[in-house]
């Protein structure tokens, strides 16, 4: 029996990563999915801020993948309106899948084209709704939302939240009466090993996988370590999405004493996250909203602890022994948490490591969210 098929719109997909969590829970759905679900994904044929197309891949027209998903890269001037028409018409899908909410092409165009269509359309609202992603440039999404109600762009639409916070985002902002599954998002397939690190007194390895970007907080992060009196050494792995906060990020890093070192350490493709986690002795991203955080997930797979925000899904770490989750209007928090992680000898360290390791393992070893993954595209 042929295996039902689903139309996917985003803005980015493999090999592209620079976007992070949207792209990464993409690639693990259709990971888990693609036994029972054949995917036809259309993205750009460029990564996130870049310009260059991707190497070796022909544009507007179906590519299949190793893994066996279609994925059409639209180039700049192959991203038209009769183009998408063409896609819908052809496809022949049971459903279409929109991952985002404010992009034209990839989010808004899609659904606006497929009205009317005897088929099931999903809305993924990918952490858009957040409190902390709502501030940047709220009246104009605010505006959006408003016209999206009155045009009826979401009419028929269900919604794909990962937690109960964004279902309650969506049916404040979007359609009050809206159909929200709540969905969470799944993990990488092949799970992380746990690799020991050396701990000495004194001295900790701290990691930052994420764009550079205010709704990450690295500017809170380096600011927190000011008053930090062991060594400390930080890395930020990332593409730079708002140069003038990246400067900001430097005046705080020359302000930081000798004995703080913070170094941004370019991108890192997804392959290489295991490695550089192995190699540091904690995850510190303190974002200000997160509809998941699958590196969040990785660093505890791996035995790295958090030192995290109280606005993303993991929270409790500290009853776990899995790290710190921490309100944002207390910097010294963060500060006093970097200070706890330090001092730890190395019997100390590997205890929180195991309490890391476990609380990722309880996830990944939850089948629920597979399943209410494939109950996403049913009827």
């Amino acid at each position: 029996m042929a295996k039902p098929r689903v139309l996917v719109f985003i803005d980015w997909y493999a090999p592209g990563y620079k976007a992070g969590g949207p792209v990464r829970s993409l690639v693990n759905l259709v990971d888990h999915l693609r036994a029972g679900i054949d995917f036809h994904i259309v993205t750009r044929n460029t990564d996130y801020t870049e310009s260059t197309p991707y190497a070796g891949v022909a544009p507007d027209e179906w590519t299949t993948l190793p893994g066996g998903e279609k994925v059409w890269y639209a180039s700049d001037g192959g991203t038209t309106r009769k183009a998408w028409k063409r896609i819908l018409k052809e496809t022949d899908c049971e459903a279409i899948y929109i991952n985002g909410l404010y992009s034209w092409w990839f989010n808004i165009l899609p659904l606006w084209l497929s009205r009317g269509m005897a088929v099931r359309r999903v809305v993924a609202v990918r952490g858009m709704l957040a409190a902390g992603a709502m501030r940047h440039g709220a009246l104009k999404k605010l505006l959006f939302l408003s016209f999206a109600r009155m045009m009826d762009l979401y009419k028929g639409v269900r919604f794909q939240a990962t937690n109960e916070e964004e279902a309650r985002d969506i049916r404040l902002h979007i359609l009050k009466h809206a159909e929200v599954l709540v969905v969470p998002n799944l993990p990488r397939k092949v799970g992380a090993v746990v690799q020991p690190i050396t701990k000495e007194v004194g001295r900790v390895k701290l990691v930052s996988i994420a764009r550079i970007a205010v709704e990450k907080n690295t500017l809170l992060a380096i600011a927190s370590l000011r008053h930090v009196r062991g060594q400390v050494q930080f890395n930020l792995y990332g593409p730079v999405y708002d140069e003038a906060y990246w400067a900001k990020c430097q005046a705080a890093i020359s302000a930081l004493p000798p004995n703080v070192e913070v170094k941004h350490a370019g991108t890192l493709p997804p392959d290489e996250v295991p490695k550089v986690l192995a190699d540091h002795h904690a995850l510190f991203m303190p974002s200000a909203g997160e509809n998941f955080g699958h590196t969040m997930l990785e660093a505890l797979s791996a035995g790295r602890p958090l030192l995290i925000s109280d606005r993303t899904p993991w929270r409790k770490l500290k009853e776990d022994h899995a790290g710190w989750d921490l309100p944002l209007e207390h910097m010294e928090a963060f500060t006093e948490a970097v200070e706890r992680l330090c001092t730890m000898d190395q019997g100390e360290y590997d205890r929180w490591s195991l309490g890391a390791s476990v609380r990722g393992a309880r996830y990944l070893a939850d089948p629920g969210p597979v399943e209410a993954s494939k109950e996403l595209f049913t009827p």
